[in-house]
Parts: structure tokens; C-alpha cells; sequence
């Protein structure tokens, strides 16, 4: 919350502008605000639109950009970088007059940037530094273009970084947990795995759960599976096939 702060990030706008002459639009995650508001600073008077991005979790920009003055938030989420309960008043005064609006994303969202970044840009970062990464994802066509986001931080706990890929596949489609409830009988399994092969699903993992619970029919077992998928549509296609089967199936 330091005017020598913001201009010193401001310099991230500067670069911008250089290297995207035509941008019409600058995404930035922000907590504090020094980055956004440096940002804006340099870039506003250009003409180009600044948009600030806050976890869902911890969002104090929205309510205090709406009652005009600071306000202080109570919350979580795994994007730590960003995770700034209260706005500086420094930071607030430059935000209010100069950016165009702040959006949220939640944690899921979150996930999938950090996995976009790795995938496809081979970015390794946190999850607030994909922040506005998540956000362009999440509001297609929302702001005008050409559109920069900015990726800020790389400062990620390789336990966590291997939770937020498996978040970020779940939350992309990309793996399935299924529950199937199954005759016990021999063969039935290697049915629905045969079946589930040829919806082009992919096997990682299975477990049988026979059932005790009152009120269950008896001779019947549980089958819980996790497959890999191609995205949402083909995982709801893999569903779909397993309840035309006749199967009683459930996405877990």
C-alpha cells in the first residue's frame, strides 16, 4: 500500500504496452491492489479496459468497491498470493478511479488455471498467480480484445501442485469417479469394464464394496471406480452409456 509500489509494478503496464501495442484489455489478480492499481496507472490513459480477479474465497474488492470505502473480509483459499483480507488505502483510491470492475473465481476454477498454465503454456504456477488466467476461462467474451492476462508467481508447494493438477483434471472433465451397483456374480465386472473400454474410457482405478447397510438388496456389491476421460462431454457420454446398459450408476 505504497505509491513507490504501485510505480514499480506499474512497469508491468509499461511492458505490456510495448509488447501489445493494440491491447485493449489487461486482466490482473490482485489482493492488495498494487499490482491492479500500478497496472491501471500505467496502462488506463492508454485507453485500455484493467480488470482485477479475487478468489472467491477471500474477495474483499467487490464489497469495498461497492460500499466505497475498504472493508474487511473474513475467509480462505488456496490462493494465498492474493489472499488479503482488508484493501490499502492507497491501493483502493487508484482502483476505484481507474479499473473497470473485479471479478471472482472460485477455487475449482483456480485449479484449472494452475493446470492450463502446465499443460498447455508449460508455466509452472501458484494458483493466485493464475488467477487471471482462470478468469478469462471462466467469462468467455466478456471483455474486449486483444486480451492480456497477466501470470504473476510461481511460488507453489509441490504437494499442493499435485493436488491442484488432480483438482484441475476433475474439475476439467477429465477423470470420472463413478459408483456402480452390480449383481455379484462372476463376470458382471469384467462386463462393465469391457463396456466402459468401449466407450473409450480409461481404467485407473477400481474397488469392489460389498454391501452390508440395512435395507440393501442382498447379493449385490458396489463397484467404485476412476477413469480417465477426454472433458466433460465424453464423461457424460461414458454415464450415459453405462445407464443404457441398464446399470445403476452414479457420478461420485
Amino acid at each position: 500500500d505504497h505509491v513507490d509500489v504501485m510505480a514499480g509494478q506499474g512497469t508491468v503496464g509499461l511492458e505490456i504496452l510495448e509488447q501489445v501495442p493494440d491491447v485493449a484489455t489487461i486482466v490482473v489478480g490482485t489482493g492488495g491492489g498494487g499490482l491492479l492499481a500500478g497496472i491501471a496507472a500505467a496502462c488506463v490513459p492508454a485507453g485500455v479496459r484493467v480488470v482485477g480477479v479475487q478468489a472467491a474465497g477471500l474477495a474483499a474488492w467487490p464489497p469495498s468497491l461497492a460500499a466505497g470505502t475498504p472493508r474487511r473480509v473474513a475467509g480462505a483459499t488456496i490462493a494465498d498470493g492474493i489472499a488479503v483480507s482488508l484493501p490499502g488505502e492507497i491501493t483502493f483510491a487508484h482502483v476505484r478511479a481507474l479499473v473497470d470492475e473485479v471479478v471472482t473465481v472460485g477455487e475449482e476454477a483456480l485449479a484449472r488455471g494452475v493446470l492450463r498454465c502446465l499443460e498447455r503454456e508449460k508455466l509452472l504456477v501458484e494458483p493466485a498467480g493464475a488467477a487471471a488466467v482462470a478468469a478469462v476461462a471462466e467469462y468467455p467474451g466478456r471483455w474486449p480484445t486483444p486480451l492480456v492476462a497477466v501470470v504473476s508467481g510461481g511460488n507453489v508447494d509441490p504437494v499442493l501442485l499435485v493436488d491442484l493438477v488432480r483438482r484441475g483434471l476433475v474439475a476439467a472433465g477429465r477423470y470420472a469417479s463413478l459408483r456402480v451397483r452390480l449383481t455379484d456374480r462372476p463376470g458382471y465386472l469384467a462386463d462393465v469394464l469391457a463396456l466402459v473400454g468401449r466407450a473409450g474410457g480409461n481404467v485407473v482405478d477400481v474397488a469392489h464394496r460389498r454391501l452390508t447397510a440395512s435395507g440393501t438388496a442382498p447379493g449385490t456389491v458396489d463397484v467404485a471406480l476412476t477413469l480417465e476421460a477426454r472433458g466433460h462431454d465424453h464423461r457424460t457420454t461414458i454415464l450415459a452409456e453405462l445407464a443404457g446398459a441398464g446399470y445403476d450408476v452414479t457420478a461420485e
